[in-house]
């Protein structure tokens, strides 16, 4: 039985550029986070895919394969506007039950609409409704099967702009010619695991049994696969949000020390005020920098702290501080940066400290002794105005002075499963 109407739009990022300026259509386009030479694509569009350009292509090599490619920089604020106008134009003519991603969604079909014609008349609608008040670079593939999973695989086996049905009694005929690596979640390191069990095909894959799946998963993860494959119908999981935080990757100019805690302040402060509008504190703080083009652990590549409960910003400041002057700054070209807030604690199972935390020093260098000092206490109140003049006023009405030469970089990225908040991210 059919239950899922899955929607895929391609080459997003790129369309969307497309879609803006009608000079880009039908060319070859790359979209980059930073315009260097040392950058790489993080998305191209339909026409670059047919010179070999994907996602991870670097411009230099982009170049090489097709010297007329047209790149832009990325701006992920219009592709969250795009994307909330995509998902109503779906809505309108079929419920949207889950957002998986900015350029995907799944809806569930009801009724008479699980019939295949039905569902296939659905999914035309579905693409003319976006093209007509959208725009018509937003083209779309859209997979139609059982479940979630199966749906998503459909709307992966013909692109661009593609329409295909898998239903139960075409299974497991169907997923014969996928790769395992075709899956979500089916990485390098779980097909070592699998290739362990003897599984390295689709074939292999369906025909093994349960408990060889549950131990080559580590869990439920893998009954849950035994039964995707088979088409069982599942609801959409329910997640634990357990850290947030940003990363950038620095332009050329702020690749020196001072450069990346200048962005790192930044991120800071974003991160902060993110945590505040979802309703978290932060029991804990990690902070890394990545130099030349591998991520580093020693010496001094990552730094972790766990704190009391927060959501204040100078509190999270001054984390960041002690952790960046711990080693940190000594790393000569630092090329990415980033802040992560950890064990996270929802707003209504908050516990206040009985006593005022720790005095700390504001603007005071590592190992010093300032002149002023300030008792950290609650600034719920103070950190909820700054929030609210930001929002109103732009991001950067108010902030706080650690941040000012870095105001205009760190721009809003977009996770591969999360949809920014643009009153918080941009």
């Amino acid at each position: 039985m059919l239950r899922t109407l899955f929607v895929d739009f391609n080459s997003y990022f790129a369309s969307v550029e497309q879609q803006l300026n009608p000079a880009l259509r039908g060319r070859a386009v790359g979209v980059v986070p930073v315009m260097a030479e040392t950058s790489c694509c993080i998305a191209a569009s339909v026409e670059a895919k047919t010179f070999g350009i994907r996602t991870g292509t670097g411009v230099a090599e982009a170049r090489r394969l097709c010297p007329d490619i047209h790149f832009v920089l990325a701006d992920h604020a219009k592709y969250v506007e795009i994307h909330h106008q995509a998902v109503a134009a779906v809505d309108r003519i079929v419920p949207v039950r889950q957002v998986l991603s900015i350029d995907e969604m799944e809806c569930e079909l009801t009724g008479r609409w699980r019939e295949r014609d039905r569902a296939v008349a659905l999914a035309q609608q579905v693409k003319a409704e976006v093209q007509r008040t959208v725009g018509e670079c937003l083209r779309s593939s859209i997979g139609i099967a059982p479940n979630t999973m199966l749906g998503k695989l459909a709307s992966d086996m013909h692109k661009p702009n593609g329409l295909t049905v898998i239903e139960l009694h075409e299974l497991p005929e169907r997923l014969y010619p996928l790769k395992l690596s075709d899956i979500q979640g089916i990485g390098p390191r779980m097909r070592e695991r699998l290739a362990r069990c003897g599984i390295e095909s689709m074939q292999q894959l369906y025909a093994a049994p349960r408990n060889v799946l549950h131990t080559a998963w580590g869990g439920l993860a893998g009954s849950d696969m035994y039964d995707k494959l088979r088409g069982q119908w599942y609801g959409p999981r329910e997640t634990v949000t357990r850290s947030l935080g940003h990363s950038h990757v620095l332009p050329p100019e702020l690749r020196n020390p001072q450069g990346a805690w200048q962005v790192l302040n930044r991120l800071t402060q974003k991160a902060a005020m993110r945590l505040r509008k979802q309703g978290f504190y932060a029991t804990a703080m990690q902070v890394f920098a990545r130099c030349a083009h591998r991520w580093q652990t020693e010496p001094g590549g990552e730094r972790y702290t766990q704190m009391g409960e927060t959501q204040d910003t100078a509190t999270l400041l001054h984390a960041l501080e002690q952790l960046w002057f711990s080693g940190l700054h000594r790393l000569p070209r630092p090329l990415a940066v980033g802040v992560q807030l950890c064990g996270l604690v929802p707003a209504a199972q908050h516990t206040p400290d009985l006593f005022d935390a720790p005095a700390f020093e504001l603007g005071a260098a590592p190992g010093h002794t300032g002149q002023n000092r300030a008792v950290q206490r609650d600034r719920t109140r103070l950190m909820a105005a700054m929030d609210i003049l930001n929002r109103t006023h732009g991001k950067n009405a108010v902030y706080f002075a650690s941040a000012h030469e870095a105001l205009d970089t760190a721009p809003m990225r977009i996770a591969f499963n999360r949809i920014p908040d643009l009153e918080t991210e941009r």
